[in-house]
Parts: C-alpha cells; structure tokens; sequence
C-alpha cells in the first residue's frame, strides 16, 4: 500500500544502503546522501563517503589520484569488490567440470607425496620434482558436494574479505594460506595419500576474517562458530585432511593479521613481507619432506 509522505511508517522506516538494498542503513554519503552500508563506506575527510563519490575528484584541488580511496589495508577501492572472488569460483567451477569431462586429469592435479610408494621409485609426486600440485590442488574437486560446500565458503567469506582488503592483499592471503595447507598436508600427511580441495586457502579466509572482525571490534561471535563447526567436521569426519585445513588456518590468522594491523608507514612492506615469510616457511616444510622421502 502507498502512504502519503509525511505519514508515521515514512519517519520511522529505515533507508537500504543504494547499492544493497537488503541491508538498512542509518548512514548517508556526505557528498551525494545516498544511503550505505558498512561495506560500503570510504572513511572521508569529514563523515563517510559512497565508492562512485570517493572515486572522484576531492574539490581540493589535488587530483583524483592523490585522493583515491583506501581500504583499511590500504587497498584501492574497486567498482566490484567481489571480482576476483568470482574469477576464483569460476576457475574452481571449470576446473571441476575439465575433471569429470576428462576423469584422467585429475591424476595430475591432486596433491601426492610420492607414488608409486617404496620401494619402488617414485615417478609422480611432489617428492618427483612435481611442485606444481601444490597450486593445483587448490583448484581440484571431484565430488558435488565438495565443491558446493566450498565455493559456498568462498562466497561468503571472500566477498566481504576482498571489499575490506583490497584485491591484491586478498589474493596474497588467499595463495599463501592454500600453499600453506598443502605444505603442511604434504609434511604430515601419507605421501601416498591424494589431497584435494580449496579447503586450505577457505580456513585461510576464515583466519583472515577473524582478524579482520576483532581489529574493527565487530560481533566475532558468528565467525568463531562457524568456524568451531568446520573444525569439529575436520576432526570428526574420515577422509578429510585436517593438516591442509590446520595449515591454511594458521598462515591465514598471520597474512590477515600483517594485512590488518600493519603501520601505514611501511604498510606494504609489512603485509607482502608477513606473506613471503609465509612462503618461505612453505618451501622449508617442502624441502624437509622432499628429503625425507628422496
């Protein structure tokens, strides 16, 4: 039913933010009044600002570029802050379907140690000089259930984490919590044992969140028990590699704390510098098993 303006129900509803109309919002752009969400506000020199206006130029003179806006990683702000999450459902989506188009390739993408196992010698396998499956792995699912499960995470954990740190640090979170798991499934699990999934670099995401959320003094308590369910269904289900998970947990809570909590000064250096040391650790975990089984 239409009311009249001016009514009751007109001065006590609340506006949605412009760009999501789903979520209500109190806050307005400072420059347009157009309404916006958390997700969407550009801390501003007075209030806060809407991405289109934040774009543009300040009026102060200096031009666009020296008022470019930032993400609280220091981050760029971009038109679609959910693009890169997309490209990496759709590389995970395509590679699920080459791989039951062609059941052969999965062989070559999955994480293994060594195979054949001893004594005889080994011809694939990470431990065979095929470091590769490392990376590829992350992208590689064979059951339904499994990559719907995980690309559901990915969706719901990475749109909001790419918006807040921009999405060049959210793909180094990303890449580094993946190689991260599958280091530390190749370290301590059974080289004869395929590993597979984007689980890794999820729990990544989920460590990356959670630092996210205490730095912005947000509510953790959803985060923390979505997450006390994902471990629970680690440890409690069989057939699912709990050191992958572990492993991209940990470089997550690391590279997410690096991104967050890094000084403005020398912000860049400190958040690619936490994730070449993650990598570094990476290829130390690579080496030793490498050796110990060559």
């Amino acid at each position: 039913m239409d009311h009249a303006a001016g009514s009751s129900q007109d001065a006590t509803s609340v506006p949605g933010c412009y760009r999501h109309p789903d979520r209500e919002t109190g806050i307005r752009c400072t420059r347009c009044e157009r309404p916006i969400c958390p997700e969407c506000m550009v801390n501003a020199s007075v209030g806060f600002q809407c991405p289109e206006c934040a774009r543009g130029d300040s009026g102060t003179g200096h031009p666009p570029a020296a008022a470019r806006p930032r993400t609280i990683a220091g981050g760029s702000v971009a038109a679609d802050p959910r693009l890169f999450t997309k490209i990496l459902v759709g590389i995970n989506v395509a590679v699920f379907i080459a791989v039951h188009v062609r059941p052969s390739l999965l062989d070559h993408l999955v994480l293994i140690g060594e195979w054949p196992p001893a004594p005889y010698h080994a011809t694939q396998g990470v431990a065979a000089g095929e470091w590769y499956r490392m990376v590829t792995s992350m992208f590689a699912h064979q059951e339904l259930w499994h990559i719907a499960f995980n690309m559901l995470s990915l969706w719901w954990l990475g749109g909001p984490l790419e918006a807040a740190l921009g999405r060049a640090r959210y793909l180094a979170v990303y890449f580094a919590s993946g190689l991260a798991g599958s280091a530390l499934a190749y370290l301590a699990g059974s080289p004869t044992t395929a590993t597979l999934g984007a689980s890794g670099a999820i729990f990544g995401l989920f460590g990356a969140t959670a630092v996210l959320m205490r730095r912005l003094n947000y509510d953790m308590r959803p985060i923390l028990a979505l997450l006390a369910i994902n471990l629970v269904i680690t440890f409690g289900w069989g057939g699912i590699s709990w050191q992958a998970h572990i492993g991209g947990l940990v470089a997550g809570v690391i590279t997410g704390y690096g991104m967050v909590h890094a000084p403005r000064r020398h912000r860049a250096l400190v958040q690619y510098g936490t994730c070449a040391l993650v990598l570094v650790v990476v290829v130390v975990l690579t080496l030793i098993r490498t050796a110990q089984l060559t």
